[in-house]
């Protein structure tokens, strides 16, 4: 990589101070409060558990503090229980599966606070999994007297919870100022690592691809990733309004009609470095498997489904030449087949192009794990809205709050 610039400064764009990392505390003998990110998809009734990736993300950095002599308390949110116990969002399914996933005992404590907590706080060693945070409606409006309550059960403070990072909550900002220091987890980590490499320093030629519902939605990152990258790919329903703005048809595709001379100014200040589709899979009616074709502009009364094979070709032979992709958003309807073609494309696009990679957003995870390219990305961000206000150059609360090296 070349050498770092001060110019690049100039993007207005946040890069975050080095931040201790729990690989510099002393942790023998001390109970080490993990603010961990179990907010986990449950099945209806609160029981089993659908998808375990954040627990399981979570476990190189509780298996560390154990290897060296800490007790581990571990806190986290689930759901929206909007301040009130909810027995279908206690995080009791998942002290069961991290149970498993260590292969030792995980001690769930019935609140987070409290005399019962504080009577069954770990040794070094043991395990121990605090109720939903969200219990108490103090976590979410930063309470002091909460924080000084949840930074009382530790002797120091670990965040890996960077898909919580992005909020100044008790348990990622408040509780900081009551612990002596307060470090970043393994998790979180990497995730700082990859997000900053991408968007701070960049192997060039850099891409990203933004796909998504809503130009509303992407406006900051657009504007900041637009100084920082070679190119940027636009798909989804959002490059209808790009389109639109151009008074190209559209037909009934989803626009955001009081977006477009925000669309139209993003274009007249950066459009030598924006790609938009050049065609599109359009159907008559939204439905699965509905009847479709490929065309060069939406005609009145079709809509768009997802990027169209010239524009496939088109995107690819860009990915192909880049070191790095930032990636946020698909290209379509991902979730109604056929319409997932164009985002599944890319992903095996982006695969094989040998860049640095760095994916974030639940519908561009979905499409690498579907085009079966997992494997073969660099990175795969744990924090969606947290990656999104990362590369929007939003200083994130929970990573601002940690102690500097």
């Amino acid at each position: 990589m070349r050498p770092f610039s001060p110019d690049l400064l100039t993007f207005n764009f946040h890069f975050p101070m080095p931040k201790l990392s729990i690989e510099d505390l002393a942790l023998k003998g001390k109970r080490l409060f993990i603010r961990v990110d179990f907010n986990v998809p449950l099945a209806p009734g609160g029981q089993d558990i659908t998808s375990d990736k954040r627990i399981k993300s979570s476990v190189p950095t509780i298996r560390y503090a154990l290897d060296h002599g800490a007790g581990v308390i571990l806190a986290s949110h689930l759901g929206r229980p909007k301040g009130k116990p909810n027995p279908e969002m206690s995080l009791k399914p998942a002290a069961v599966r991290l149970e498993q996933l260590l292969g030792m005992p995980v001690k769930m404590a019935p609140d987070c606070i409290g005399p019962e907590v504080e009577a069954m706080l770990p040794k070094p060693g043991e395990v121990l999994l605090l109720e939903n945070l969200r219990f108490h409606s103090e976590e979410e409006t930063n309470d002091r007297e909460f924080s000084k309550k949840l930074a009382s059960l530790g002797d120091l403070y670990v965040n890996d919870a960077f898909g919580s990072a992005h909020r100044a909550h008790a348990s990622t900002v408040g509780m900081i100022e009551f612990v002596p220091q307060a470090a970043a987890g393994l998790l979180m980590n990497q995730e700082l690592k990859y997000l900053t490499m991408v968007t701070k320093d960049p192997g060039r030629p850099s891409i990203s691809i933004l796909g998504g519902a809503k130009v509303s939605d992407k406006i900051e990152v657009i504007e900041n990733l637009i100084k920082i990258v070679d190119k940027l790919l636009i798909g989804g329903a959002m490059a209808y309004t790009f389109l639109k703005s151009q008074g190209e048809s559209v037909g009934k595709s989803l626009v955001e009609d009081d977006k477009l001379d925000l669309a139209k100014n993003l274009l007249a200040r950066f459009g030598d470095k924006m790609m938009l589709p050049v065609d599109h899979i359009v159907v008559s009616e939204f439905k699965e498997n509905a009847e479709n074709h490929a065309a060069a502009t939406i005609p009145d009364g079709m809509m768009g489904m997802d990027i169209g094979p010239k524009t496939v070709e088109a995107f690819s032979r860009v990915i192909a030449s880049a070191k790095t992709i930032i990636w946020n958003g698909p290209m379509g309807v991902f979730e109604k087949k056929p319409f997932d073609a164009g985002t599944v494309a890319l992903a095996k696009s982006v695969a094989e192009s040998g860049a640095v990679t760095v994916v974030g957003g639940g519908d561009s995870e979905k499409a690498i794990k579907s085009a079966g390219v997992a494997d073969k990305i660099s990175h795969i961000s744990t924090g969606g809205g947290a990656s999104l206000e990362f590369l929007s150059g939003i200083e994130l609360p929970g990573v601002a709050a940690l102690t500097e090296k």
